[in-house]
């Protein structure tokens, strides 16, 4: 969802782009490439910047097996990229790698920067690892930005995509007590930061890609409800998400993270959409 936003925006500046892709490639501008094996460094020498994305979905129910693809899709396809770079002939100057702010735990009422300290959990310790695993890109010299994305809102993919429908019957609500906060971010946001860090050489290390405003999931659903005329009165009760997705509703629908832009702003990045209201109305009218 984020690379389809992404490369139109390169293009139509100026900048030509090679993608990474699962399948032979079909002409130039693509690599093949298998995130679970070693990349040969000559296959991404010569790049002025390397943006990795790439994930195993965590949509879905958190079987055993699928955390365990959770997990190795980001740790061992990062650090593959990363050792790559850093035995390149020509290295680039700057590695930009997709985080999470899955990294802070369930935390409450507490303002989450980039400084604060990792949480505890499944998602907490996969993102410890994912960005861990770009070490080696950094230790040679490359400039390395982990972007700790919230909860990306598009039509076209991700959490919104998967509530409109019950929304639009109206018959969505809040989840859990809805106190809990959730840090969003429009996808023009998500595509606009990260221009943002590829033209601003002091960003470095942990980035995180929210909207200024969070919403606590209340005011979440009753935004979204408005946005679509529609009421929201069909509360999804804790015991009925965690029944219907386990581990997963705990981690990502019923956590709290009140997370800041800190490093965004302090650097001189304009958000497009930063508030709520208007972010939905936009996206919905797409």
């Amino acid at each position: 969802m984020v690379g389809s936003a992404l490369l139109p925006r390169l293009a139509a500046n100026g900048w030509p782009v090679t993608r990474l892709i699962h399948r032979s490639p079909a002409g130039p501008g693509q690599i093949s490439w298998d995130p679970s094996r070693a990349i040969p460094p000559e296959s991404v020498s010569g790049f002025d910047a390397v943006i990795h994305l790439a994930g195993e979905t965590i949509a879905e129910r958190w079987t055993e097996p699928k955390k365990r693809a959770i997990r190795d899709s980001r740790v061992v396809g990062t650090s593959n990229i990363a050792e790559a770079l850093a035995q390149a002939a020509k290295r680039p100057a700057l590695l930009v790698a997709a985080s999470a702010i899955g990294y802070y735990g369930d935390r409450g009422d507490e303002v989450l920067n980039e400084e604060s300290s990792g949480g505890q959990g499944f998602l907490a310790e996969v993102c410890r690892e994912w960005e861990a695993a770009t070490q080696a890109a950094a230790k040679a010299g490359i400039r390395t930005a982990m972007v700790r994305f919230g909860i990306v809102l598009s039509t076209s993919g991700g959490a919104l995509a998967k509530m409109l429908p019950p929304f639009r019957l109206g018959m969505g609500g809040r989840m859990g007590s809805g106190g809990q906060w959730w840090s969003w971010v429009a996808l023009d946001d998500v595509v606009g930061a990260i221009e943002h860090v590829m033209k601003t050489n002091a960003l470095a290390g942990p980035v995180n890609v929210v909207s200024p405003s969070p919403v606590t999931n209340r005011e979440f659903t009753s935004s979204l409800a408005s946005a679509l005329s529609r009421p929201a009165i069909f509360p999804m009760p804790a015991f009925a998400a965690r029944l219907a997705l386990g581990q997963m509703a705990d981690e990502l629908l019923l956590a709290s993270q009140r997370v800041e832009p800190a490093k965004l702003r302090g650097s001189g990045y304009r958000f497009r959409r930063p508030d709520l209201g208007p972010a939905l109305a936009a996206i919905l009218r797409k």
